[in-house]
């Protein structure tokens, strides 16, 4: 029973205290609370019963808003005073820590402060701690804490979410289809009335299709009938008001969008539709067909899908829509002639890209008729092969017939007349008839020409109607030109070593070229001429590849030079053969398979050259030797005083005017060279002759002279004659001074000069008059020069 009591006054003095406050509150004049320290009894432990001191403070309450400030709040006392002077104090948020300056505390009575006007929304509870020390600093009480609670008022009106809210709902929904949720907020006490919200409609357009829950706010259709096309948008005028519905209010607005459902199809706005297409003409956009639809534009239940249903078998035309103007586009895919259809009617079908509602109305208008009328027009001639490709064999003679190459006029409205023209022949090989088409050779067509690519010669071959304009077409001409067999294969080699015994011969590979090309050449065939039969029985000839085979000795043969008759003959149609002679010098070897020499094999008694032979070849080398000795000795003597002419004194410089020009200047009146002038006038006096050094000739041998410096020429025109035929007939004959032999222009060689010309270029035979068919003789590199140079 003694413990129940300090337990049933804990219950009660929460309680007592909130009384209080509300009396201070309501009488704020009246004497503020004093609370003082008290004891509270724990319970009994062990026959001992404690006492534990402390401050009990309630929770202090206190109305937001209010502007009677300063006021106390409550006065804390400690019992202790008896003791002597306490001194009060508090601490934390609102006193010391933001926000500060809120409550205060008189440290001489105890009495708590409130010095501002609360606001529950920022702040809803402060939490402080008391303290008690006496004048020295001494702790009297232990710190409590001083818990102040706010109290809410209705000072905040609701708040949507948004200014505007936006709904969407389809066209014929049924009633009770949510539409969308609107949302609102207020910053007072939930706990409290001053929270409580309730929505209404206070304004919408008639007739009234939606409806909103007063305390979840959501939305929903009424009644039947919502159409798109009659209204698209619903604005709704929304509010919310706390205090269920009774207290502060606030507005919004709703707008309600109707959806589109695709409840109407396209329609054709013509039962028929006529368009015009030329002939042969693809790729052409030829007209457009109107459909209407009441769906929403621009969306899948409005855009048209257009098909052809009907008469279009070979799939000539194609239809798209545009899909700003939901037009149908028909369009020709493939070319029409006139000569073959000249009408096409078309059945066009027209829906939606979106499936059709099952309650949209069916329509007849869904479908139309298009008659597409074909134009005639002049058309082009036509190959009936293009290309052509014919083949004539190489050196076909001219005036050959190659082909007929005509074209054909599609017009059978009216004949018209064909002309044809060679638009490209490169090698001018051929003749065409303008009338008939007809192809000539007008040369022999070489198969070797560069004209030819891979043996082929493409010609190109016009075709011209006389309509007005005409029009042409062009043909493609693919000439094959086949190899004729017309040369035989030649060896490449005609002359090789090997040694005289088979085990250390190696053997001679045999090459040969054939100027036919494929397949009128290799494969080559190599054998020995069947004339000689006995040459089997020391020699061998094995195949390798279609151009080489590998000739080998049976037997040990004498050393010599041996002439082997070889057949080669080639694959062509007919095959060509020619014997040709192969010299093989049989010789000793040593052991790596080498000859050791070929002098022993000249003065063998085998096969090959003979002593006598080979004494007339020395001989006949010691005549020619004797001949330019003979000829040296000549021309040496030639070289002796003779004639003395103008060259008298200078006979050691026979050069004429070699100049040296070590710059761009005037030419020869800039060298120290002969005047000019003088040669022209010989009876001007001679001018005295300055004593200079004469000029160092850099292509003079070192064995000469100089000559002396200037030379004087004669007063006479005859012995300026005499004066150059003596220069140039020494230049000619010294044989250490290079071909300085040029054509000199002379703008004036004097009066009566009987003086020819003095070089052998200008009096060179023209190249027309040279003769190069003797090139064709010279084997297969030189033929591309005998085709150039020789006769045409």
């Amino acid at each position: 029973m003694g413990s129940s009591i300090p337990l049933t006054m804990c219950f009660l003095m929460p309680i007592l205290c909130q009384v209080l406050c509300m009396a201070v509150q309501e009488s704020p004049d009246k004497d503020t609370s004093v609370l003082y320290l008290w004891r509270e009894r724990s319970l009994r432990i062990g026959g001992i019963q404690r006492v534990k001191r402390a401050w009990v403070i309630p929770v202090i309450s206190v109305p937001e808003n209010n502007k009677n400030i300063p006021t106390v709040l409550v006065q804390i006392k400690s019992d202790k005073q008896h003791l002597g002077k306490v001194i009060y104090s508090i601490k934390g948020a609102g006193v010391d820590e933001e926000p500060k300056g809120i409550f205060s505390i008189n440290k001489i009575t105890g009495a708590v402060n409130l010095n501002a006007v609360l606001d529950r929304e920022k702040t809803k509870r402060f939490k402080l701690r008391a303290f008690a020390v006496d004048s020295g600093g001494v702790t009297l009480e232990e710190p409590t804490d001083l818990e102040i609670v706010v109290i809410d008022q209705n000072d905040n009106r609701p708040v949507f979410s948004q200014r505007v809210f936006h709904g969407h709902v389809l066209e014929g929904a049924v009633p009770g289809t949510l539409v969308m949720t609107v949302e609102a907020t207020d910053a007072d006490d939930p706990e409290t009335d001053n929270a409580v919200l309730r929505y209404s409609i206070i304004q919408q357009d008639a007739p009234e299709m939606f409806s909103i829950n007063q305390e979840t706010g959501e939305i929903r259709t009424v009644q039947v009938g919502l159409d798109r096309e009659v209204v698209g948008s619903y604005n709704l005028t929304i509010q919310v008001a706390d205090m269920f519905g009774q207290g502060l209010a606030t507005t919004a607005k709703a707008v309600i969008t109707i959806g589109d459902v695709n409840d109407h199809p396209p329609e054709f706005t013509q039962d028929e539709i006529v368009m015009e297409v030329p002939e042969h003409c693809s790729g052409l956009d030829i007209g457009r067909m109107n459909v209407t639809d009441k769906d929403l534009p621009l969306s899948s239940n409005w855009n048209a899908r257009f098909s052809i249903v009907g008469g279009d078998p070979r799939g000539a035309f194609s239809i798209r829509t545009d899909p700003q103007t939901n037009q149908g586009i028909l369009s020709v895919v493939k070319p029409l002639d006139y000569e073959e259809k000249a009408q096409h009617h078309l059945i066009v079908s027209a829906e939606n890209q979106a499936p059709l509602s099952p309650s949209a109305p069916r329509t007849a208008h869904s479908q139309t008729r298009v008659t597409v009328i074909v134009k005639n027009i002049n058309e082009a001639p036509v190959f009936p092969q293009n290309p052509k490709s014919v083949r004539v064999i190489e050196n076909t003679p001219p005036g050959s017939e190659v082909t007929v190459y005509s074209a054909i006029d599609p017009d059978t409205a009216e004949a018209q007349e064909i002309r044809y023209s060679l638009v490209s022949d490169p090698a001018d090989w051929l003749e065409l008839d303008p009338h008939s088409g007809r192809i000539r050779t007008r040369y022999t067509l070489d198969r070797k020409s560069p004209l030819l690519h891979r043996g082929w010669y493409t010609a190109l071959i016009a075709a011209s109607d006389n309509a007005l304009p005409p029009l042409s077409a062009t043909g493609t001409l693919s000439v094959e030109v086949l190899e004729m067999n017309d040369h035989a294969p030649v060896l490449w080699q005609h002359s090789r070593e090997l040694c005289s015994s088979p085990h250390t011969a190696h053997g001679i590979l045999l090459s040969a070229s054939d100027e036919d090309m494929e397949p009128q050449a290799q494969p080559f065939q190599f054998q020995f001429d069947p004339s000689f039969a006995e040459l089997t029985q020391n020699w061998t000839i094995s195949h390798l590849n279609g151009t080489h085979a590998l000739l080998q000795l049976l037997s040990e043969m004498q050393e010599g030079v041996y002439m082997l008759p070889l057949l080669v003959s080639d694959s062509g149609d007919p095959p060509l053969d020619q014997v040709q002679l192969l010299n093989v010098s049989v010789c000793s070897c040593d052991d790596i398979g080498t000859c050791r020499g070929g002098a022993a094999a000249l003065f063998s008694n085998g096969s090959g050259i003979s002593l006598g032979a080979l004494l007339i070849i020395l001989g006949s080398i010691a005549l020619l030797l004797f001949l330019a000795l003979l000829l040296l000795l000549f021309r040496c003597a030639s070289s002796s005083p003779g004639h003395k002419g103008l060259l008298s004194d200078s006979e050691d410089d026979v050069r004429d005017n070699i100049l040296n020009y070590n710059e761009q200047g005037g030419g020869e009146e800039d060298q120290d060279a002969y005047d000019m002038n003088r040669l022209r006038n010989p009876e001007l006096p001679v001018p005295p002759s300055p004593r200079l050094k004469p000029p160092i000739r850099r292509d003079a041998p070192y064995s000469q002279t100089l000559p002396r410096y200037p030379r004087r020429p004669s007063e006479r025109p005859s012995d300026i004659a005499d004066f150059i035929h003596d220069g140039l007939q020494a230049a000619d004959s010294d044989p250490s001074v290079p071909p300085y032999d040029t054509a000199l222009i002379y703008d004036y060689e004097g009066e009566g000069s009987v003086a020819g010309t003095l070089s052998s270029v200008i009096s060179s035979e023209e190249d027309c008059e040279q003769d190069y068919d003797y090139l064709h003789e010279w084997g297969p590199r030189f033929r591309r020069l005998a085709d150039m140079y020789g006769y045409q």
